[in-house]
């Protein structure tokens, strides 16, 4: 080794260990420098320098050659079919009142107790909420969330290019979540739609929206499941994505990196209320299954099968002779249903519906849900160890009209604003009352009287409601006002609707 090298190694080392103790920690932070620390000494360092290369290192990860995405072309190109809306509407409150303890406004009890059985003692307040939404039609079909518009007394909707404009609903079906406005402008920029069933697990994905009112936010993410079905009614096969989805989002689109929209951005799983890496996106062909359905007829029709199920695990599938936990067990199948009519019965494993395998129960509501009423449908099921085949024809699902509020069907809607049907048998013991209606859809005076889908109205004016002729006759009877008798949960109370 020569001279020089000898020199140089301690004087570098020296140089180190000189400047490591001058730079304090916080001026390394400052400047983006490694943070050391434990300060190692001179002629450590000296020796580390000296030492050879080991050998045996680690091989780096090899480069694929793949980039992330660039989303700019795709934003710039849709981003100005992406609408924000504004809603207003007016909520209950309490007025100031002081409720029990453990009793809160969400409490059936909560409006008997607050008006003493009088809910014109009840506060309207106004609110405002938004979110967001995307044109699919060049002349003003806007498609967004049905919880979005839900209440609205006026829904506005606004462009990129800062036009704002009174929307009108043209439908809403809070099942799906998907609801259709319309807005009275031409030659606007709109989305390409896309397929949902050829989007991969793993694939890239945009939304654009408003979360918190910030208009035409972009954030992306990569789909993380396909066809989860959720807890709560909707008959939908959700796309899951882990895309940043916040409050304001609901209703805007979700792209793949062809610029086509798959989903509508419309729930988000969260114990803080906030994006926690789980996204819902209602697919775009069960969106527009429900909006073509909207426009033509102002409701949505499902068909049912009339059966109860549950899901099967290992011990259950083996009790009944199959290998894997695969498909749906009937419970129960309700009296002259169309499960029933065909022969479904209780025991049976339902395995597939038109040979679409059943994997987990969860998922036959959907595919019986989507299909028309009255049509026929073959249902193979798992009965005494042996395979059979069922042709069932389907029926309608009971309140599945769920239009905007003048679309609803039931006693006068235009002066009064409900969707009923009256009681089943069973319904009328357990609530040991005869006649009766169930309330399903409720808008205008009814619901500004608060009445809300799941009461029961048992009388009208002192008279009692059998069917909804007698409804219908009271209210075209009446003036101005109809006093309306009717059971929430275990309390009855007298609600004064003032008629349109």
């Amino acid at each position: 080794m020569s001279i020089q090298a000898h020199i140089r190694k301690p004087l570098v080392a020296a140089v180190l260990g000189a400047l490591v103790a001058a730079v304090p920690l916080s001026t390394l932070l400052a400047r983006g420098a490694p943070v050391v620390r434990d300060v190692t000494p001179v002629s450590a360092v000296a020796a580390l320098a000296a030492a050879p290369t080991p050998a045996a290192v680690a091989a780096p990860i090899p480069r694929t050659g793949v980039q992330l995405p660039d989303f700019s072309a795709l934003v710039e190109r849709y981003g100005p079919a992406v609408v924000n809306i504004q809603v207003k509407a007016m909520v209950k409150t309490n007025g100031g009142l002081q409720l029990p303890p453990g009793m809160s406004q969400d409490d059936p009890l909560f409006r008997f107790f607050q008006g003493q059985g009088d809910p014109r003692q009840q506060r309207e307040t106004p609110t405002r909420g938004e979110g967001s939404g995307f044109i699919v039609d060049a002349n003003g079909i806007v498609l967004t969330n049905a919880h979005v518009v839900q209440d609205a007394k006026e829904v506005m909707v606004k462009l990129t290019d800062k036009r704002e404009f009174i929307a009108k609903v043209l439908g809403s079906d809070a099942k799906s979540d998907v609801a259709v406005l319309k807005i009275e402008a031409k030659n606007l920029p709109t989305v390409r739609l896309g397929d949902p069933s050829k989007v991969k697990v793993g694939e890239w994905v945009v939304a654009i929206g408003a979360p918190f009112g910030f208009e035409n936010s972009v954030t992306q993410g990569i789909v993380s499941a396909k066809g989860r079905v959720l807890p709560d009614g909707s008959y939908v096969p959700f796309l899951q994505t882990d895309v940043a989805i916040n409050p304001g989002n609901s209703g805007g689109p979700l792209f793949n990196l062809d610029g086509e929209v798959i989903g509508i951005n419309s729930q988000i799983y969260s114990r803080s209320g906030g994006y926690q890496g789980v996204s819902f996106s209602i697919p775009m062909d069960v969106a527009m299954g429900v909006a073509a359905q909207l426009r033509d007829s102002g409701h949505v029709s499902r068909a049912r099968l009339g059966v109860t199920i549950q899901s099967l695990d290992q011990g259950l599938a083996q009790s009944f002779g199959l290998d894997t936990a695969t498909g749906a067990l009937v419970a129960n199948v309700e009296k002259d249903s169309p499960a029933d009519k065909a022969g479904i019965q209780a025991g049976d494993i339902i395995l597939s519906v038109a040979g679409q395998p059943i994997a987990d129960s969860s998922e036959l509501p959907v595919k019986i849900a989507s299909r028309q009423p009255g049509s026929k449908v073959d249902v193979e099921v798992w009965r005494k160890n042996h395979k059979q085949n069922v042709s069932v024809k389907l029926g309608e699902m009971e309140g599945a009209r769920t239009a905007a509020t003048q679309g609803n069907q039931g006693a006068d809607s235009g002066r009064l604003g409900l969707s009923v049907r009256p009681l089943t048998g069973d319904e009328q013991r357990e609530l040991e009352t005869q006649g009766g209606l169930l309330v399903q859809q409720v808008g205008g005076a009814a619901a500004e009287a608060g009445i809300q889908p799941g009461d029961v109205l048992l009388s009208a004016n002192g008279q009692p409601i059998k069917s909804i002729e007698d409804l219908k006759s009271i209210v075209a009877k009446s003036q101005n006002h109809i006093a309306l008798l009717m059971q929430r949960g275990d309390s009855r109370l007298f609600v004064p609707v003032e008629l349109s």
